[in-house]
């Protein structure tokens, strides 16, 4: 149960939330939570042990949408910018893109695969990553596509198809009539540490969009996401209403990041995201910022390690980011063996979240709404569920964030 009310701080609203085990809906098996203690100790792992914490208020005090919209909206994005993920690169000023293979016979005849060569260039300097995209071949209208960000390399991104992995589940996507768009996050951002490895990435390439708050790794492929997102509707065959973008753990970070920021996203798909993406930082249960800043030193900007066992000092929680995406279509999931990521927490933040989309007319979830593991809950424009198994992302997953994003893009017509 939570204990919820409002009082100002310094002139900004904050909202409390007791934590007082937390249980209804779905709960943790016995077996993974010792498991997991055994495995990680040191870390918090069960509602009991989680502290009481104060979440700032989503609204900042905006009453209706027009004041969200001029104001306070454009403010959250700029506290998470300095506090959390850092300046991305800086945006383009043109993208080329370069069609390097194409075959009209790709899945069978089920589609056609375009491999391409995308080219930023802002001022004099530019940089360059592969990128590619499956497009159904039978449809009577453009397509809608979900590009992905995708984090585990090749091994489950073979183009060839010889190789097939739930992970990136393209012949499902093609057989819905979408389209199945995909980058390595590595090609963007080499996901290594050192001053070495950092410069050969887009920050290396271009720099930052404010030296003095350089973003990092998830800011990097947030912004990939968004230059494929160019490349996808520079084909003219793909819809721009209907397009998605996701990510499964560091990918999910990402996923958010990118459509924090890049309203051409109509879709935005967390998987198994947790510190730094969808779970509330401030309820310190699994991976914490200390944590994550001390393995991923180059993820997020340099101010993020100043809340390192201080996540009750930052401005902004993990509900705020979710809630810069309204009133587009916001799905987080989870696994039930993912303790690490905070399933709770994942919830917890879409519940949060719920405040801004009332601005625009849609419902959210209450607290107490948690499903059990493999039910699938929709409101309007937020959905969520914890799928049975580890962290990771399954055909399962791909299937409910199509069934979703298909519901938001007929709604929005």
């Amino acid at each position: 149960m939570a204990v919820r009310w409002a009082f100002c701080v310094s002139g900004l609203l904050m909202v409390t939330t007791m934590a007082m085990g937390q249980t209804k809906g779905w709960t943790a098996d016995e077996a993974v939570v010792s498991k997991a203690e055994k495995d990680r100790p040191g870390f918090v792992y069960r509602e009991s042990q989680v502290p009481t914490y104060e979440l700032p208020d989503v609204l900042r005090g905006a009453k209706t949408r027009a004041e969200w919209e001029k104001m306070q909206r454009s403010e959250t994005l700029g506290l998470f910018t300095s506090h959390v993920y850092g300046a991305m690169p800086p945006k383009p000023d043109s993208v080329t893109v370069t069609v390097v293979e194409e075959d009209k016979n790709a899945m069978g005849g089920a589609a056609t695969l375009v491999r391409w060569r995308i080219k930023a260039t802002a001022g004099a300097k530019s940089f360059e990553f592969p990128a590619a995209v499956f497009v159904p071949n039978q449809r009577e209208k453009k397509a809608g596509a979900f590009v992905f960000i995708n984090n585990r390399g090749v091994r489950v991104a073979d183009l060839t198809r010889q190789t097939k992995n739930e992970f990136w589940s393209a012949e499902e996507i093609v057989a819905r009539g979408h389209a199945a768009a995909i980058f390595n996050h590595s090609d963007v951002d080499p996901d290594k540490d050192g001053a070495a490895e950092r410069a050969k990435g887009v920050y290396g390439a271009l720099g930052s969009a404010d030296e003095n708050n350089r973003g990092g790794a998830i800011a990097a492929w947030a912004w990939g996401a968004s230059r494929v997102l160019d490349a996808v509707l520079q084909r003219g065959d793909i819809d721009a209403a209907r397009v998605a973008v996701v990510g499964h753990s560091r990918g999910g970070k990402a996923a958010l990041w990118a459509g924090a920021n890049d309203e051409r996203f109509s879709v935005v798909v967390s998987n198994c995201s947790g510190c730094g993406g969808a779970a509330i930082g401030r309820r310190k249960f699994g991976e914490t910022v200390k944590q994550i800043n001390t393995q991923f030193p180059f993820w997020f900007n340099d101010k993020f390690k100043t809340y390192n066992g201080a996540e009750e000092k930052m401005p902004v929680d993990q509900h705020q980011l979710l809630a810069l995406i309204a009133p587009r279509g916001v799905y987080v999931a989870s696994a039930t063996q993912d303790l690490w990521a905070d399933q709770r927490g994942e919830f917890l933040s879409l519940v949060e979240s719920g405040p801004v989309f009332k601005l625009y007319g849609f419902n959210g979830f209450k607290s107490d709404e948690m499903p059990p593991a493999d039910t699938p809950i929709t409101r309007d424009r937020v959905a969520y569920h914890i799928r049975t198994g580890e962290h990771d992302l399954k055909t399962s997953d791909w299937k409910h964030f199509m069934d979703f994003a298909e519901k938001v893009w007929a709604a929005t017509k």
